[in-house]
C-alpha cells in the first residue's frame, strides 16, 4: 500500500512540474494565430455587408483549439481565464487590427473590408474558411 501511495504521490509531483513549466498560451503561435484569425473574420463579417460569418465552423474551431490546448497540458479552468484575461485579448485584437491594416482594411470603408474578406476566401484561408459570400 506504501509502494502504492508513493507511486501516486510521484505522479502527482511530476504532472504538477508539468503543468507548472506550461508556458502561458499567448506564447503559443498556433493558438495565437487561430484566434487572431478569428477576429479578423468577426471584424470583417460585421464590416462588410455582402459578407457573413460561417458560424457552425467557427464553433468547431474554437472547440478544436480547445482539444488543442488541453492536449498540451492546459487544463479548462487556465484556458477559461486566458480567454477572459484582458492582456491577451489586447494581444488578439491588436494582432487583428494589423492584420487589417497591412491588408488595406480601413475603418469606415466596408468595401476595404470585401476586398479582404472576398480574397480570403478565395484562397481558402483560415480566415476565409470563417466567412461567406453572399
Amino acid at each position: 500500500m506504501k509502494t502504492f501511495a508513493l507511486a501516486a504521490a510521484l505522479s502527482l509531483a511530476a504532472f504538477a512540474t508539468q503543468a507548472a513549466a506550461l508556458p502561458p498560451l499567448t506564447s503559443d503561435n498556433h493558438v495565437m494565430g487561430q484566434l487572431v484569425a478569428a477576429r479578423v473574420a468577426d471584424r470583417i463579417r460585421h464590416a462588410c455587408p455582402t459578407i457573413s460569418g460561417r458560424l457552425v465552423t467557427a464553433f468547431f474551431k474554437a472547440e478544436a483549439l480547445k482539444s488543442y490546448a488541453l492536449n498540451k497540458g492546459y487544463s479548462g479552468d487556465e484556458i477559461k481565464a486566458f480567454l477572459k484575461d484582458p492582456a491577451a485579448k489586447k494581444l488578439v485584437k491588436d494582432g487583428a487590427e494589423h492584420y487589417l491594416a497591412k491588408n488595406g482594411a480601413k475603418d469606415g470603408q466596408p468595401r476595404s473590408f470585401c476586398k479582404l474578406g472576398e480574397a480570403e476566401i478565395a484562397s481558402n484561408s483560415l480566415i476565409g474558411s470563417l466567412l461567406r459570400a453572399h
